[in-house]
């Protein structure tokens, strides 16, 4: 009896029982550098410089960007298309000014009608009646020295774009020497940040080509 318990025993033997693996401690949390005072101003520098775009026509940005790998050869120029390219940028620039002075007005016929200001109210030029029956009170649109001050600005701001744009860059400065080149890359965002705050400080308040109406009440 005792030795058919022993053979069992033998033939079923005890599974011993593994300790269990403690599991790895957590990895240290990374400790997330805080950007310094002056990378955060860069940062919002930056921000605020690629969206001056947003204050030029659209018409007039995306003709610039549209024609200028094309009158540029994409940078490589010769002395007749560097002439073409600086008419082409001279236009844009007086396209840029040209457009501070466009206004947009919504007639009783609910339909938004679009004019150019002159000193005494704004001459609407897609209007169907010369009399101008159906028009809100135009005097209110006329030239104020705020929109002399937009128009400034615009062309500033869309050479500021310009002097950022490569080809451009290129076409008039193909081997820039490093003093130029430091210039080149100050001046745009220098320009564009004194833009900026002025365009803070004068607000626009026309609608014209391109930008949406917000209603007439109150924009004079």
């Amino acid at each position: 009896m005792s030795s058919s318990s022993s053979s069992l025993t033998q033939r079923n033997p005890t599974i011993s029982q593994e300790p269990s693996e403690t599991p790895p401690p957590p990895p240290p949390p990374q400790l997330r550098r805080q950007p310094s005072i002056s990378q955060h101003a860069m940062s919002q520098t930056l921000t605020s410089v690629a969206n001056l775009a947003n204050l030029l026509p659209t018409g007039t940005l995306l003709a610039f960007q549209f024609l200028i790998p094309v009158f540029t050869s994409n940078g490589s120029c010769e002395h007749s298309t560097r002439v073409l390219t600086a008419v082409l940028l001279t236009l844009l620039s007086i396209s840029c000014f040209l457009s501070s002075f466009t206004d947009s007005v919504k007639a009783e016929d609910g339909h938004v009608y679009y004019g150019f200001a002159t000193r005494k109210g704004m001459w609407v030029f897609d209007y169907p009646d010369p009399s101008g029956s159906g028009l809100p009170d135009l005097s209110k649109y006329r030239i104020r020295i705020v929109d002399w001050i937009h128009a400034v600005l615009s062309v500033l701001v869309f050479g500021a774009v310009a002097l950022r744009e490569k080809n451009a860059v290129s076409c008039f400065y193909p081997a820039p020497e490093q003093g130029t080149k430091k210039v080149l890359d100050i001046v745009p965002m220098g320009v564009g940040v004194i833009c900026g705050l002025l365009f803070l400080v004068f607000p626009a308040r026309r609608h014209g080509i391109g930008y949406p109406v917000t209603g007439n009440g109150g924009r004079r």
